[in-house]
């Protein structure tokens, strides 16, 4: 089965959560991406049945025990009761929680054996540092599902056909009214028999055991572009699960992991470093070999230079995803290295050193402590 999102982590909500919480929830994700408010967004509708297939599940008693007993596979037919998922109306749902019901009610619109577009499927793909900045070519090995070839995808045996559902008359959704406070609510549902294609098998495919589809481990190639970073998503159209009544493929959402790099860090689309430098370098000035991802380029250290000192590599950043060629910067951070152990003939030069600066270094010290003092005095009055 391919990987889906727990259905408690989708609305957001924990295991012990009650109906109220699991309606408050649904009913605020719901408003986020409902399909009508967001028109021609794939990513919202997805979003939207994905909530709305979570919600189905964990507002039915039944559903929720199977779920919290066997997980995803209760409802793929591989380690629990099963529920087919493919016939569900979610707007349904949805109109049973936000529907108007003042003034004769408002009927939900189920979709009955109208062509649907398949569900997404998602993955994952773990790629190295350096692949994420300059981009790469991966292969993925997924469980995917083709039309039967045995029955060309209609679920029956060879040689039969599928019949007219008599519960629905072959429209894939059922009426029904109820009453309420607030008086008789109509609802339109989908036909909880032949699941909203209108059709009923009596003699399934032998091969598909009557759903229309055959599972297979297929390779799959992912482009995964420049610039990508930690936690975003390539899509791949129509690699997703078979569509509905026709309708055509979902898409196959590839989620990048991105592993650390030893030593660099990255903050959008910039890089981040920290080099050590020798005192005699930051003082007298000298050329440094700095890693970037790129290799290895030499800098100029100007002389006094202080620790902590950040120096800007222009170019030498991540790519933008919507033009490589445009880069950003890598900075550095200079810090000056302080020698744990050194000769004896260090140490005579260092104190010589010291005596040759010293009175310029104590000069400033106490011309920079004179200034504090006048400060302060300054704000005192």
């Amino acid at each position: 089965m391919a990987d889906k999102k727990d259905y408690y982590e989708v609305l957001g909500v924990s295991k012990t959560a009650d109906e109220a919480e699991l309606k408050k929830a649904y009913r605020t994700l719901a408003k986020q991406c409902h399909p009508d408010t967001h028109p021609g967004d794939a990513d919202a509708e997805a979003k939207f049945k994905e909530i709305s297939e979570a919600y189905a599940v964990l507002s039915d008693p039944e559903k929720r025990r199977q779920y919290d007993q066997f997980g995803h596979s209760a409802f793929d037919g591989t380690g629990g009761p099963g529920f087919d998922f493919n016939g569900m109306d979610f707007a349904d749902i949805f109109g049973d929680i936000f529907g108007d019901f003042f003034g004769g009610g408002r009927r939900s619109q189920a979709r009955g054996n109208a062509p649907m577009k398949g569900a997404n499927i998602r993955t994952s793909v773990r790629i190295s540092f350096e692949e994420a900045v300059f981009g790469c070519e991966k292969e993925l090995e997924l469980t995917l599902k083709d039309t039967c070839n045995t029955c060309h995808g209609n679920g029956a045996k060879p040689g039969t056909t599928p019949d007219t559902c008599t519960k629905c008359g072959g429209k894939g959704q059922v009426v029904f009214t109820s009453q309420s406070f607030f008086g008789t609510v109509r609802n339109v549902q989908t036909c909880p028999d032949c699941g909203g294609s209108g059709k009923v098998i009596k003699e399934k495919c032998p091969d598909c055991r009557g759903t229309g589809y055959i599972s297979s481990r297929k390779k799959i190639s992912v482009s995964i572009p420049a610039g990508i970073d930690d936690g975003q998503c390539v899509r791949i159209r129509d690699k997703g699960e078979p569509g509905i009544n026709g309708g055509p493929r979902g898409d196959l959402l590839v989620e990048v992991v991105v592993s650390r790099h030893p030593f660099l860090q990255r903050q959008d689309t910039n890089l981040f470093s920290t080099v050590p430098i020798s005192y005699a370098v930051a003082v007298l000035g000298g050329e440094v070999i700095i890693d970037t991802i790129d290799g290895r380029v030499a800098y100029d250290v100007k002389p006094g230079t202080q620790t902590d000192t950040r120096v800007r590599l222009k170019g030498k950043g991540v790519p933008t995803l919507r033009n490589k060629d445009v880069r950003g910067d890598h900075y550095v951070t200079l810090v000056i290295q302080t020698p744990e152990k050194i000769s004896r003939e260090a140490k005579d030069l260092l104190k010589k050193f010291d005596e040759l600066t010293g009175d310029t270094l104590n000069a400033a010290a106490r011309a920079s402590a004179e200034s504090a003092d006048v400060k302060k005095k300054r704000i005192r009055k």
